[in-house]
């Protein structure tokens, strides 16, 4: 799946990535008749594309609320039946603009041909679920530690450009942990999405860190107001580490979600304090930014040319003026999937075969390549980030199996005096 998807290895090499980056930015003034007219519009299109990947945008409200039953089972909600609407497990539905939040649980009945779908309301957090018309579907089924009859510090963590809040959950019991896990949500999502992780981490005896990062709504923006896919989102979560350190943990877990995946990998990598990453927990991870983005090329109908110059937009300093980077990306450096054998830190690689917003295979090619480091389980029906929701035993089985031995004490010849 992910070959397929990948650029013409030609089309990469340093003349042509030249030349193509010349024509995109400045062929309409350089061309003339239907050359420019063709220049004009694909330059245009590239744009927006590129623009569209690194920029944070309003969750779009395209799941259809058909009705609200009230019976002797509880509150039910028929919606249009979608593929994310009839998928197993429990979800959540944001309405109303998200101040309206509901949790959805199983199928109670659905029919192909109405397109309808039935399904339990297990909790309604906030707003009026009879009001609402239309929504967005979410793998975020908590709205708060609380939600979990957890308790929660509220905490604010120095980042640039101000504070970022963050919840803080203690590990059971009464002794403060050793070994934190920071928990970093992915693109256009916020720290509700990383909610569910908190029983299985506290049960491993973790205290919790679920930050905020820049531009994701309360944290404090990037001065650009533009994503950097993980190469500028890292230093928040180095600042969160800095935050876990000073309140006496010694090492740290990342656990991370989609580009919180990328952004984990990349804090990995450049942090000053990636020695004391103790091990990734990453679920639906973008390993290579090129992957996803022919991907959504393709998804989109664009042009396969079209798409790369797009690309070549976000990694061109001549593209600036075009997407509203403050630098350029350079997205060779976070693809993972080529650089596998650099990965040093233990990774678990959770990552749905059928997810068709991030594709799986850099996923299982990472574990291939670097079989070491790097453990990948697979899901099946889960779609983009929602393992956990359709099936909670097996993800927090396979992360407690998988996490608890590399939890134990080092042995002082490896901890560098730690």
């Amino acid at each position: 799946m992910a070959s397929t998807l990948r650029p013409d290895p030609a089309a990469t090499s340093s003349v042509g990535m030249s030349a193509r980056a010349r024509w995109t930015l400045f062929g309409i003034a350089a061309g003339g008749g239907l050359a420019a007219l063709v220049g004009a519009g694909s330059s245009a299109l590239a744009a927006y594309f590129a623009r569209r990947i690194i920029t944070p945008a309003m969750r779009n409200a395209d799941q259809e609320v058909l009705a609200i039953v009230r019976g002797d089972e509880g509150l039910q909600v028929i919606m249009a039946a979608t593929e994310d609407s009839t998928s197993h497990g429990t979800f959540s539905l944001f309405f109303d603009g998200g101040a309206g939040h509901a949790r959805i649980g199983r199928i109670v009945s659905y029919s192909p041909a109405e397109r309808t779908v039935q399904r339990e309301v297990e909790e309604v957090y906030s707003g009026d679920l009879a009001k609402a018309h239309r929504g967005w579907w979410s793998g975020a089924v908590y709205a708060s530690p609380a939600s979990l009859g957890l308790e929660a510090e509220d905490v604010e963590i120095d980042v640039d450009g101000g504070k970022a809040p963050a919840w803080l959950v203690r590990a059971e019991g009464e002794s403060t942990a050793r070994v934190w896990a920071i928990m970093v949500h992915g693109r256009g999502a916020t720290r509700l999405e990383t909610l569910r992780a908190l029983p299985v981490a506290r049960s491993l005896g973790l205290d919790s860190l679920l930050i905020s990062y820049r531009n994701d709504g309360l944290a404090p923006a990037a001065p650009d107001g533009r994503y950097g896919l993980g190469s500028t989102e890292w230093r928040d979560v180095e600042a969160a580490i800095a935050f876990a350190l000073e309140q006496g943990a010694e090492e740290v877990v990342l656990f991370g979600w989609s580009m919180g995946g990328a952004i984990s990998l990349q804090t990995a990598d450049l942090s000053r304090y990636r020695h004391l990453i103790r091990a990734l927990v990453l679920d639906a991870p973008v390993i290579d930014w090129v992957n996803v983005l022919a991907h959504h090329a393709r998804l989109n109908s664009i042009p396969y040319a079209v798409g790369r110059y797009g690309q070549l937009m976000l990694g061109h300093s001549l593209g600036r003026r075009l997407t509203g980077l403050a630098a350029p990306l350079d997205l060779r450096a976070m693809d993972w999937d080529a650089r596998a054998v650099e990965l040093r830190t233990p990774t678990l690689l959770i990552h749905s075969v059928d997810d068709d917003y991030v594709p799986y295979g850099p996923s299982a090619s990472l574990a291939e390549r670097n079989p070491e480091m790097v453990t990948y389980e697979p899901f099946r029906k889960a779609r983009h980030t929602k393992e956990w929701n359709v099936d909670r035993e097996k993800w927090e089985r396979l992360v407690r199996s998988w996490l608890e031995p590399r939890l134990a004490p080092l042995a002082p010849e490896l901890t560098g005096g730690r």
